[in-house]
């Protein structure tokens, strides 16, 4: 690698992470949460937050996620964003959308959800490109002063049919399973 080049790596958050998770949200994002809140996700939904840490084991980004607990009722399971954040110095390098992702992915995976949702302020210009160009989230609405500050958010929705995984893609990792067991 160029001397000065950033890497990070995703992975699941765990317990131990909360904290670092809470002062990244700090550093980046107005919207703040108490620490009993990050707790609740990890301990609710383990599989759908990531964080991604740097080569010295720092948290530069996570993504905090849960399913939506009223969806159910409604014969439709979606996801929801709570918080997204990538410190400064690690942004542009791709890691908001592979956490974006990664926590799509167990969705579908754990939870069989059709759709993630997420709220994103009107002024997030950059936030929104990731969101609707990037990830290909549409804009479902307008909900008038989401934000404690009177904001009016965007209320965004994307579907997860991409990251449910195809037959074909079943059968070759059961087909792959199967040679490893007849070579043992």
């Amino acid at each position: 690698r160029p001397h000065g080049s950033k890497m990070a790596s995703i992975r699941r958050c765990t317990i131990q992470d909360l904290l670092s998770m809470q002062h990244c949200n700090l550093l980046c994002l107005p919207e703040n949460y108490q620490l009993k809140y990050y707790l609740y996700h990890g301990l609710t939904w383990p599989q759908l937050s990531y964080v991604a840490e740097d080569d010295d084991g720092k948290i530069v980004g996570y993504v905090l996620a849960k399913m939506d607990e009223d969806s159910e009722e409604k014969g439709h399971r979606h996801g929801h964003i709570t918080s997204l954040a990538v410190k400064r110095s690690h942004r542009r390098l791709g890691l908001a959308a592979k956490l974006m992702d990664q926590a799509a992915t167990m969705m579908v995976e754990a939870f069989e959800a059709d759709f993630c949702s997420l709220h994103v302020r009107v002024s997030n210009r950059a936030a929104l490109g990731l969101y609707r160009d990037v990830l290909k989230f549409e804009v479902m609405d307008v909900e008038a002063k989401y934000y404690a500050d009177g904001e009016d958010a965007y209320a965004m929705k994307r579907s997860l049919e991409k990251f449910r995984r195809q037959p074909a893609d079943v059968k070759a990792l059961t087909d792959g399973a199967d040679d490893a067991a007849t070579k043992s």
